[in-house]
């Protein structure tokens, strides 16, 4: 087969499945879920919040676990103990001299084990524990959709709404302490929604990729900006498209979707990277002539 016949084959394929239902609410999933992530990850990337977010992704097995055993939809037993997770660590890393990464470590490493002991206690068929490990975004329902853009439009909302004060506690606590913000509220507040975020990202790019899909499009983006108000619309945008490129790489080579999709995401990266390297070095090069 030829290069141009293969092309129109995977280009035939395509059209033909985005008329399918179950792929048309993944594509909606996706673009969601991407401006979700990119948008609170451009918080996190730059709170350096991602071991944060990545310890409460792996402790979400629990949350899953519990729900197979009760024999009701992992979801709604996921996002409550999600949330639940992330404000008990955060307050743990408050309430102790330790060093906030050995706090993650240890809560990681508990909830890791609990949840992989209460997997053994699931009868029958296990696989659909590897979507959840690794994502199944076509079996998401209107409901994940609903959950997804619900917690968009709340998040959004919610951090432009008090966007001086999470540029402050961003930038500096101590100096947005002093200016009168509400230091504590703020940061239990985004924990909340991060929270959120991962336990309903989960399903579509799994455990163990949920916290790439929200750290790279900001890595992305930070590379390409260094303003802020450019950064968090590049990270929102690259968010977006990757998912979208992502689930087309799917659709057309037969990947599992969330793989795909953070593969797109590290690929741009790399691409961004060296670009931007190749143009530092030109414009070096260049003053030096």
């Amino acid at each position: 087969m030829d290069l141009p016949l293969a092309v129109t084959d995977i280009s035939t394929n395509l059209i033909n499945l985005v008329q399918y239902p179950f792929m048309q609410r993944a594509m909606i999933a996706g673009v969601l879920m991407g401006l979700l992530c990119g948008f609170l990850g451009s918080f996190v990337a730059l709170r350096q919040l991602s071991f944060f977010s990545h310890a409460v992704g792996h402790a979400a097995l629990v949350g899953i676990a519990i729900g197979i055993l009760l024999q009701i939809e992992p979801t709604w037993t996921l996002l409550p103990f999600t949330l639940f997770f992330g404000v008990a660590v955060l307050y743990l890393i408050d309430q102790t001299d330790l060093w906030s990464d050995s706090i993650l470590n240890i809560v990681l490493s508990g909830a890791l084990a609990i949840g992989v002991i209460l997997t053994t206690f699931i009868q029958g068929y296990r696989g659909n524990l590897m979507g959840v490990l690794f994502g199944d975004i076509l079996a998401v329902n209107w409901t994940d959709i609903a959950l997804t853009g619900l917690l968009l439009v709340v998040s959004v909302s919610v951090l432009l709404a008090t966007l001086k004060q999470q540029i402050l506690l961003t930038l500096n606590q101590a100096v947005a302490k002093v200016q009168g913000v509400s230091v504590q509220f703020h940061r239990y507040l985004f924990v909340v929604l991060l929270s959120l975020t991962v336990a309903v990202a989960i399903k579509a790019i799994g455990i163990l990729l949920v916290n790439a899909f929200l750290v790279i499009p900001a890595a992305i983006a930070k590379l390409l900006s260094h303003q802020f108000k450019p950064y968090l619309i590049l990270s929102v945008v690259i968010g977006g498209v990757s998912s979208i490129v992502g689930m087309l790489v799917s659709g057309a080579f037969n990947f599992p979707s969330g793989p795909s999709i953070v593969l797109v995401q590290f690929c741009l990266f790399i691409a961004v990277f060296l670009a931007t390297k190749l143009f530092g070095i030109l414009q070096l090069s260049g003053k030096s002539t």
